[in-house]
């Protein structure tokens, strides 16, 4: 019995394989080029519709783009660059996030033109402080010590 689901598996698996094609592809163009300064040239496409394309500078910068088609027939075309703002994909076949709801804009939109109380009464509190601060700059001070100011006895009370 185990012989026997062995060799429908095999079977299964072969006719997926002439089905698809991929197992009499043949490469129809390779390029592979380096420099010295660094920066590389690579392409290639098979008789099975895959090919792909890259260049760049290494370590900097890579542009390229991808295509193959899937099981169900389907052209899947990629293209992508990478650089310091790391790895950005292109395609019709990536997902998308949802739409952000109505309810959430307009809560974005609020937050954004009404500042929270707090922020307002950190401010007022900053202003009164520099205005203090401002207020104690412009006064006179009297530099007398308090044995100067109340005669030798250094203080205005009186001991008993």
């Amino acid at each position: 019995m185990l012989k026997i689901l062995a060799v429908c598996l095999v079977i299964v698996y072969v006719d997926f394989v002439k089905a698809t094609g991929d197992y009499n592809a043949e490469t129809r163009n390779y390029v592979n080029e380096v420099k010295e300064d660094g920066s590389y040239n690579y392409q290639f496409d098979t008789t099975n519709g895959i090919a792909q394309q890259e260049s760049g500078v290494g370590g900097y910068y890579a542009a390229g783009s991808s295509q193959y088609y899937s099981p169900e027939g389907q052209l899947i075309q990629l293209s992508y660059n990478a650089d310091a703002n790391g790895f950005q994909p292109q395609g019709a076949h990536l997902p998308t996030p949802p739409p952000v709801p109505e309810a959430i804009l307009k809560a974005l939109e609020y937050i954004r033109t009404h500042p929270y109380q707090e922020e307002q009464q950190q401010q007022q509190q900053q202003q009164q402080q520099q205005q203090h601060q401002h207020q104690q700059q412009q006064r006179p001070r009297h530099h007398q010590q308090p044995s100067q100011q109340y005669g030798n006895q250094g203080s205005p009370y009186r001991k008993y």
